[in-house]
This record gives structure tokens, C-alpha cells and sequence, in this order.
């Protein structure tokens, strides 16, 4: 619009000039010719003198009245370019205004429209509406189901006061300690949630279970939205974010653990993590307006600190993103002064969420606060890094380099010298045995090496984002992407500015800053994921997001037509065809092959059914005494703890080193005592006098032996349970193939079943079917034989 005004006033200033032009040589000509007629005419003569100067009279009044002709003709110009300005400004703004409005119209249609989807295909897979509150509570599978019951206990107190007081010195849920239940799960979601829930007054307007999962499938409404918006901002069509939203449920399995484990913590917080990516794709671009700026500036701000304060992992997928963003100040890709404020985000969130965390030491030795202090010392040691040839450049950025993370290590090395941070070092241990650098026995780490999530994708991910379509092009996108960035560097290291008025015909696609932050963005997450099959669900959304951008943006074809140096056909032209195009025939091909397959979805109806787990619920609720502690796996006493409240010997927290490794007493049998995640010991090679003395130091009543942990038989090879418990206690050794044994009894869980001495001194069977066995730790023993 402005561009246009511009234009219309330079032609208006270039007729005025033109026509000032004609007005002097007129003039010129007119004062000449007059001087020679007089001067060709006797000089005695008056007469002819008069005449003389009456026709020069006429001549300059003729001369002023086509002057004031043509100054009247100028105005009417201006008026006229000036009143074309303002209709095509009117126009240029209603079409921005009708497209803006069409644009969040269809980000938040498909954004509701997830949210029913969900909704919908939960009800068909668990039949929610009619089961009863035990049965509806069992569907929150892998242990999640124990964040929930923070949640009913915060609608149950007098008040939100009292609720928030017993949480924070909870000595009912882990037997023998007093925990900080909202430090150490993260519980902020529940919080607000129950909060929402009492002051909406929707007591009497819906069940609280329907009330909490509706609050998470909103967060991943937002969440497609915040997708769509991306998607929509770099390519500057909302066809764009209709293609990621596609996509992004084709390959729902791939993207979101939402259908099976609503209260993950991941179901909170990537929404935010989506937000946050939204936001700086905006704040990030070069044509933005500063109210605009303010409002990415302030989003992201928000959305930053809310990610931090509800999930544990969060610090590391913003060093992650902080990477990124890094490698852009490096090589002088963004504006210094943004990356100024996105550090004071940063900075500011991190302290925030600190203090509110309990002044949680996590936060203060995570790996995004030591690269912000190493960039930002780094910063000020190094002067003039981006000046000089481009070898010396390039020199400067390697020393950049080592300094930011020389410093940041440094820094880590004297927070945790300052304060002791377990989960770290437990960390880096992982890391290195997961790469291969070192070797343990140690039970924890072995046990979360065979994790789902931690091992490498298989061949399966990969053929299903190639069945939908997503991949092939994806790569297209971001090879293209990639060379136009490596381009850009070049030009950076040489000397030459980035370009701010980017036009079509420039065909530059990395020369935007957003683009050039998702590249790095996008091969940073999806190296991780090769690594780890649990990162997909942070990668593979902006897999969708970043492909449906691409695809659609004419900018990106002008870049390869630029590189071709297309010249039989018109490459702009071709450029916004094939961008409308292409997504076109994606998104029917999608609509035919899959929309069939989302409607069946929702129309089958699923059972899933546990009447075993259900029995277990109903007995100890019924039969066990209110004081009394159970001991079982983690996964199963997350169980126990939502649908009962009984009070348990362990969770199912990995992330919390100090929950996950319980010392194991000393007992004379044991010729190495470790520690070890003590209430597995049950399904090892140990005696019932081992297993007694273990249970009684932790004042467990009651011990609950899973049928599919003891007699497990289809998982990873070298990945059981009871095979890790007998490499960790030093009872089975693999040596260059072969298997040496070297404990004396036999396995626990299954001498127990045979009811003989002395098994039945120490335990005595009350309760039992085909998936579990419960038994009483006996107060006294009495020993039969």
C-alpha cells in the first residue's frame, strides 16, 4: 500500500517538473523572440517601439495565463493521484482485512474441529460416557492416570488454600517420605484446572473427569491453531495451514500421545511449545509492523513461561531451540536487537519459573541457562566479529563458537559444584551409555534405555509420513530451503547485507529470517529424533507445518526456477500456479484416501476392557484397610494411587532420580549391594527373607505381582524386567555369548505361587486372579514347615 502511494506521487512530482520545463523554455523562447523583433525594426522610430513592447505585453500575458492553465492541470493531478491512492489503499485494506478474516476463520474452524475429532474418536475407543468413575479412571494408561488424582483430590478439599497446603507436604502418596507433590509432578496444570473447575461454578454443570480431559483437548485445538498460524504467516496463504492441519491428523499416530495418556505432561505443554514457535516465526520477520512486533514480543514471552513452569523437559527442548537461534546470530541472520529481547524472554521465564518451581536447582544447571550466560559473555569479549574478509570471518565464528560453550560448560561445572544436581549427572550417564561410550549395570539406566521413547525410530515411522505423503515433499522443501540459507551465509561471510524488501522476482527464499530459523529448527528436533523415537512427537508436527509451507509458498518455486534460470515460460507466473497448485492436488489426493479412513474411526466402536484391573481396584477399596501401603511396579501403583488414594511405595516418575533410586538395605546375603529401583527386587533371583526385609523397611502391608512382569516373554531381547533385575544384582553375567547364573534361589514371583516354606512364613495370598496376585507382608512370622 505504501509502496503504491510512492509510486503514484513520484509520476505526479515527474508531470510537475515536465510541465515546469515546458513553462521556461516557453517563456525563453517568447522573451527571445520579442527582443529580436524590436531590435529589426528602426531604432529613431517610437512608434515601432510601442509596438514593440505592446506585442511583448502580450506575449507575457498570454505566457502567464498558459502558466496558470498548466499549474491548474498539476493540481488537479495531484488531487486526482492522491484521490487513486486512497481508493486503492481502501481496496488494498478491505482485501487484507477479508483475507485476514477468512485466514483466522479456518485456523480456528480446524482448530475446533480437532478438538471434536478427539473427543469423538476417545468416546468410540473407551466407551467413556457409560462406564463408571473406576472404569473411566483406568483408560488414563501408563501411569498417567496419576496426575489426575492430584486433580479429583483439589475438587475434594474444603479449599483451594488447604488442597494447595497438603500438596506441597503430601506424606500419603509415598510410604516413609513427605514429598513436595507440586515440585516434584509438576502439578501447575492441575492447579489451574481444579481452580477453573471451583470458581466457573461448573459443579453442577459437568463431571469433573469430562471438565479435565475437555481442558486438554482445547490445549491441542490451540495447538493445531498455533500450527496452522506458522504455516500461514511464512507462506502468506492460509491454504498452507489447512495443508499442516491435514497432515498433522493423517498422522495423529506420529504427532500426539493424547488419545491414550490425556494427563501426560507433554498434552500440556507442547501447545505452549506451539505457541512460543508461533510467535517467533512472527517476531522474527523483517516486514512487521512494531505493534505487531510488541504483540509476538509479549506472546512469546507468556507462552515461554508457561512451557518452562508445567513440564520437566521443557529446558532442554528450548536449548534446543536456542541452538538454532544461535547459529542465526552467528552468521548475522537476524536483527541484532531481536535476539537481544529473545534472550531477556528467556532469562526472564527461566527466573520465574524458578521461583515458582520451589527454586528447583534444575532449572539453574540446564544446558539453556549456561548457553545464554556463554552467548551472552561471549558477546561481550568479542568485538567486531562480523566485519573483515570472509576467511577472518569465518575464523571469528569459530572462536565464537568455543568460547560461548567454554563458558556455558564452565558455568554448569560451578552451579553444580554450588549445588549438587543428581538428575544431570544421571543424564549424562544415560547419554553415554545410549551412544555407546560406556557400560552399566545399573538398573535404572538399563531400564530406561528399553523404553519406548528412547530407542531409534523404526522403519514403520517412516513408511507411514511416506504413505501420507508428508516426507517426500518434505525433503524436496527443506533441501531447497537448506541451499538457499547456505547461499545467504555465503553472502553474509562476503560482506553483502541481507536484503529487507524481499520481491518475488528476487527469489530468495532463505534471505527471510523465519524461514532460515525453522531450517535449523527443523534438522536439529529431527536428528534427535533419529536418534530417539519419543522426539517424533516434537518433530514430526512441524515436519507438517514446515512441508505444508513450502509447498505453498510462490517464493520457494521462484527459487528453483531462479536456479534453473527458467526462461521459455514467464517464472513468476509459473511460480504462483504451481504454489496453488500443487497444494491443490495434495489435498484432494489426502481428502480421497484418507477422510474415508477418519469416518470409519469415529464410527467403530472399540472396546477396551480390563476386568482384572477392575477386580484389583474393587477389592483393595473394599477389603484393604485405609493405612495400609502396597508395593508393586511404578506403572501399576500410579493405579492404585488414583483409583483407591492408598498410600504406595513408588511412582511412575522418571524423571525424579531421587524417587526412582531407593537405597536397597545391606543384607548379608548380597555380595554387591547397589542401589537399585528397589520394589522390582520382587521378580529377581532373591529370597523370600530379601524380598521380607525389603518390604518391611518401607512399611509395605501389601505386595501386588503382575502375571505379565513375572512371565514376560515378548519384549526387547535383553530389555525384560527380570532380566535387567539379574544383571543389575550381579546373579546373571554375559560374557562373549554365554550366560553364567550365579544366585542360588530361584525366581521370586514365581516361588511365591507354590505356597511352601518359607514363603508362606513371611507373605500370606489374599487376593488373586488371572493377572495378579496379592499378598499380605505378615506383621509376625510364623514359621511352618
Amino acid at each position: 500500500m505504501t509502496e503504491l502511494r510512492h509510486r503514484q506521487e513520484e509520476a505526479c512530482r515527474e508531470s510537475e517538473v515536465k510541465i515546469q520545463g515546458e513553462k521556461e523554455q516557453e517563456d525563453h523562447e517568447g522573451a527571445a523572440d520579442s527582443q529580436h523583433e524590436c531590435k529589426t525594426e528602426d531604432g529613431d522610430s517610437k512608434e515601432p517601439e510601442k509596438d514593440c513592447k505592446g506585442d511583448g505585453d502580450s506575449e507575457v500575458a498570454a505566457t502567464a495565463e498558459t502558466q496558470k492553465e498548466k499549474e491548474k492541470e498539476t493540481v488537479d493531478c495531484s488531487k486526482n493521484s492522491v484521490r487513486k491512492t486512497r481508493d486503492s489503499d481502501k481496496s488494498l485494506l478491505f482485501q487484507r482485512l477479508v483475507k485476514l478474516f477468512f485466514g483466522c476463520l479456518a485456523a480456528v474452524t480446524c482448530g475446533m474441529m480437532y478438538a471434536v475429532y478427539l473427543s469423538t474418536y476417545h468416546e468410540r475407543k473407551f466407551w467413556f460416557s457409560s462406564r463408571q468413575e473406576l472404569e473411566r479412571e483406568i483408560t488414563f494408561l501408563g501411569g498417567s492416570g496419576l496426575y489426575y488424582y492430584y486433580y479429583k483430590h483439589m475438587l475434594t478439599v474444603p479449599s483451594f488454600k488447604r488442597g494447595m497446603h497438603e500438596l506441597m507436604r503430601d506424606n500419603r502418596t509415598v510410604s516413609s517420605q513427605t514429598i513436595n507433590a507440586v515440585e516434584q509432578l509438576f502439578l501447575y496444570p492441575e492447579l489451574i484446572t481444579s481452580f477453573l473447575y471451583r470458581i466457573t461454578g461448573s459443579q453442577d454443570v459437568i463431571e469433573p473427569v469430562y471438565f479435565y480431559i475437555g481442558v486438554v483437548f482445547g490445549l491441542q485445538a490451540v495447538y493445531v491453531t498455533a500450527l496452522f498460524v506458522s504455516s500461514w504467516v511464512m507462506s502468506g496463504t492460509w491454504v498452507a495451514g489447512m495443508l499442516a492441519v491435514a497432515w498433522y491428523v493423517i498422522n495423529r499416530p506420529d504427532t500426539t500421545k493424547v488419545d491414550y495418556a490425556i494427563p501426560l505432561r507433554d498434552n500440556w505443554a507442547l501447545p505452549f511449545f506451539a505457541c512460543q514457535v508461533m510467535a517467533l516465526t512472527g517476531f522474527l520477520r523483517n516486514s512487521i509492523n512494531s505493534a505487531t512486533e510488541t504483540f509476538c514480543y509479549l506472546l512469546m514471552g507468556a507462552s515461554t513461561f508457561t512451557f518452562i513452569l508445567i513440564w520437566e523437559h521443557s529446558h532442554y527442548v528450548l536449548f534446543v531451540q536456542g541452538l538454532a537461534l544461535f547459529l542465526l546470530d552467528c552468521f548475522d541472520l537476524v536483527q541484532p536487537r531481536k535476539m537481544a529481547d529473545i534472550h531477556k524472554v528467556y532469562l526472564s521465564s527461566v527466573f520465574l519459573a524458578y521461583m515458582l518451581q520451589f527454586q528447583n536447582p534444575v532449572l539453574l544447571s540446564s544446558p539453556l541457562l549456561s548457553l545464554l550466560s556463554g552467548s551472552v559473555l561471549a558477546r561481550y569479549l568479542q568485538h567486531n566479529m562480523k566485519i573483515g574478509s570472509p576467511v577472518a570471518r569465518l575464523m571469528k565464528i569459530l572462536l565464537h563458537f568455543y568460547l560461548v560453550f567454554t563458558i556455558g560448560i564452565t558455568f554448569s561445572y560451578m552451579v553444580k559444584r554450588i549445588m549438587p544436581v543428581d538428575e544431570s549427572d544421571h543424564m549424562l550417564k544415560f547419554l553415554e551409555v545410549k551412544f555407546g561410550l560406556n557400560t552399566t549395570t545399573d538398573f535404572v539406566t538399563n531400564l530406561l534405555l528399553c523404553q519406548e521413547g528412547f530407542q531409534a525410530p523404526s522403519q514403520d515411522f517412516f513408511l507411514r509420513l511416506t504413505q501420507a505423503s508428508v516426507l517426500p515433499f518434505y525433503v524436496l522443501v527443506l533441501v531447497v530451503c537448506l541451499l538457499s540459507t547456505l547461499q545467504v551465509i555465503y553472502r553474509r561471510l562476503s560482506g553483502e547485507p541481507m536484503k529487507s524488501n524481499l520481491k518475488l522476482e528476487d527469489g530468495r527464499i532463505g534471505e527471510q529470517p523465519e524461514v532460515i530459523y525453522h531450517v535449523f529448527h527443523t534438522l536439529l528436533f529431527g536428528v534427535l529424533a533419529m536418534v530417539f523415537e519419543g522426539m517424533k512427537y516434537l518433530w514430526t508436527p512441524y515436519v507438517c507445518m514446515f512441508t505444508a509451507f513450502g509447498v505453498c509458498s510462490p517464493e520457494l518455486w521462484m527459487t528453483v526456477f531462479k536456479w534453473l534460470k527458467l526462461k521459455s515460460v514467464h517464472p513468476v507466473v509459473l511460480a504462483l500456479i504451481l504454489s496453488t497448485a500443487v497444494p491443490t492436488i495434495i489435498g484432494f489426493s489426502l481428502w480421497r484416501e484418507y477422510f474415508p479412513r477418519v469416518i470409519t474411526e469415529l464410527s467403530e466402536l472399540q472396546e477396551f476392557y480390563d476386568p482384572d484391573t477392575v477386580e484389583l481396584m474393587n477389592w483393595i477399596k473394599r477389603q484393604a484397610p485405609m493405612t495400609a501401603v502396597f508395593a508393586g511396579s511404578p506403572q501399576l501403583m500410579g493405579a492404585v494411587k488414583l483409583c483407591s488414594g492408598w498410600t504406595v511405595t513408588s511412582l511412575p516418575l522418571y524423571t525424579d532420580i531421587n524417587l526412582l533410586r531407593r537405597k536397597l538395605p545391606k543384607l548379608p546375603c548380597l555380595r554387591h549391594p547397589i542401589q537399585v529401583y528397589i520394589i522390582y527386587q520382587v521378580y529377581a533371583m532373591r529370597s523370600a527373607e530379601d524380598v521380607y526385609k525389603i518390604l518391611t523397611s518401607y512399611k509395605a502391608n501389601y505386595v501386588i505381582i503382575e502375571e505379565t512382569v513375572c512371565s514376560e516373554m515378548s519384549a526387547i531381547k535383553g530389555c525384560r524386567i527380570k532380566d535387567l533385575l539379574d544383571v543389575s544384582n550381579g546373579h546373571v553375567v554375559y560374557e562373549k555369548g554365554e550366560m553364567y547364573a550365579f544366585s542360588k534361589y530361584r525366581r521370586f514371583c514365581h516361588e511365591i505361587k507354590m505356597n511352601y516354606s518359607p514363603y508362606i512364613n513371611y507373605f500370606t495370598r489374599v487376593f488373586w486372579n488371572r493377572s495378579y496376585h496379592v499378598y499380605k507382608v505378615n506383621s509376625v512370622i510364623s514359621f511352618q514347615y
